[in-house]
C-alpha cells in the first residue's frame, strides 16, 4: 500500500517533515527510527521512501529549511544607526528562536549527525546568517558607538546566546516574550557597548 486512504503527496511531504521535527527534537536523530516517523504519520515505513530517500535527507531538510526561512525572515536597515540595527535583530533572533524551538534545537544539537557534505552546506547558511550580524558590528565599530574587537567572534557567541533562550523558556512563565526581547536587548548592548545601558 502506497499511502494511506485519504493521504495526498502534496500534503503528505509535509506531514512527513513536521513529524520528523516533533521526533528528532524529543528523541534525537539517533534515537529516531524511519518506522517511527512513517506511523507517526499514519504511512507503513515502505511508503514514507516515496517522499524522502532517506533519514538523512530528512534531517538535511530540516535544517536547511530553516535556515534559508531564517535568512529570508531577516531585513536589515542599513541606514539606521547600527544600535538600532542590532537591537532589531536581537529582537528578530529571539523571537524567531522562540516560534521555531524544535527548528532550533536541531540547529544547535544535530549538526554532529550531518554527513560531511551535508554539515558544509548548512555550515555555509549558518555562515550568511553570522554575516548579517558582523555588518551590524562593523558598522557599529566604525562609527565609534560600539566597542567590539573580535567582530566575527562577537557575532557568533551572540547568536549562542541568543539561541540559547529555547533552552529555558517555558510559556507561561514569569516573562512574556516582549520583556524576555528587552532583557536580551539590555544584555546584548551592554556586552558591545562596554556597559553602557542609556
Amino acid at each position: 500500500m502506497a499511502r494511506t486512504h485519504g493521504s495526498r503527496a502534496g500534503t503528505t511531504g509535509p506531514l512527513i517533515r513536521a513529524a520528523a521535527l516533533r521526533l528528532f527534537a524529543r528523541h534525537g536523530y539517533d534515537g529516531v527510527s524511519m518506522r517511527q516517523i512513517a506511523a507517526e504519520v499514519g504511512l507503513q515505513a515502505g511508503a514514507l521512501y516515496g517522499h524522502v530517500p532517506d533519514k538523512q535527507a530528512l534531517l538535511f531538510g530540516l535544517l536547511s529549511d530553516h535556515m534559508t526561512a531564517l535568512l529570508a525572515a531577516w531585513q536589515d536597515d542599513p541606514a539606521a544607526a547600527p544600535l538600532t540595527r542590532l537591537e532589531a535583530f536581537v529582537r528578530f533572533h529571539v523571537r524567531l528562536s522562540l516560534e521555531h524551538a524544535d527548528g532550533v534545537f536541531l540547529s544547535m544539537i544535530e549538526l554532529r549527525s550531518l554527513t560531511p557534505e551535508n554539515l558544509a552546506r548548512i555550515t555555509a547558511q549558518r555562515r550568511s546568517y553570522e554575516d548579517a550580524l558582523q555588518v551590524i558590528l562593523d558598522a557599529g565599530r566604525a562609527d565609534g558607538t560600539m566597542h567590539v574587537t573580535e567582530p566575527r567572534l562577537t557575532a557568533m557567541a551572540l547568536i549562542a546566546m541568543l539561541t540559547g533562550v529555547t533552552s529555558w523558556y517555558r510559556a507561561g512563565g514569569r516573562l512574556d516574550r516582549e520583556r524576555i526581547e528587552a532583557l536580551y536587548w539590555g544584555l546584548v548592548r551592554g556586552a558591545v557597548t562596554g556597559g553602557d545601558r542609556a
